[in-house]
């Protein structure tokens, strides 16, 4: 034998909100809610009807008992949960850095990974440093192989006749120093 549906007191305010159910999601939580106690339904039956498992369907009316209604059941995942600060706490945090950075000076990251660690009273991963300093807009920047202005045939030249000019004033001063 089944026991007795829970909520008898939360059945009209299911009832109202039916109505204003905006997603499927909303839909089959009040679904879940009002066929037991209104229409009898079992909770297999009930699971059947709405289209989500049996153990979905009795989390689903626990969820409305509780108290989440239709505003508060948006239960997606999202967001930072384990933040070790808030964003405007991190740009406050980097200003000193950046400001440093913008008036010519260099962005090195252990240092702030250093100052992070003493704000926190803990040890954080280096990665961490790099994803505030993403978060905010920072990228690491590294040199680029040639400058944008270099002219390749002038290195070379520079290149054949700079080596051959010195390696041959060597070998002869050599040469000129043995012979004597």
């Amino acid at each position: 034998m089944a026991r007795t549906p829970q909520g008898k007191e939360v059945l009209g305010k299911a009832k109202e909100l039916l109505p204003k159910a905006r997603t499927a999601e909303e839909l089959r939580m009040l679904q879940a809610v009002i066929l037991p106690l209104e229409f009898g339904f079992s909770l297999e039956r009930t699971a059947a009807v709405t289209g989500v498992s049996k153990g979905w369907a009795s989390h689903m009316r626990m969820q409305f008992i509780r108290g989440r209604t239709l505003s508060g059941m948006k239960s997606r995942r999202g967001g930072r949960r384990r933040q070790n600060m808030g964003y405007e706490e991190e740009k406050a945090f980097l200003a000193p850095f950046f400001e440093k950075a913008a008036a010519g000076g260099i962005l090195v990251v252990s240092d702030i990974k250093q100052t992070l660690d003493s704000r926190l009273g803990r040890a954080t991963a280096l990665a961490s440093t790099y994803n505030l300093l993403h978060r905010h807009g920072w990228r690491k920047l590294a040199p680029d192989t040639r400058h944008p202005k270099a002219d390749k045939e002038a290195q070379e030249e520079w290149k054949k006749n700079s080596q051959t000019s010195s390696l041959a004033s060597k070998k002869n001063g050599l040469e000129k120093d043995r012979s004597e």
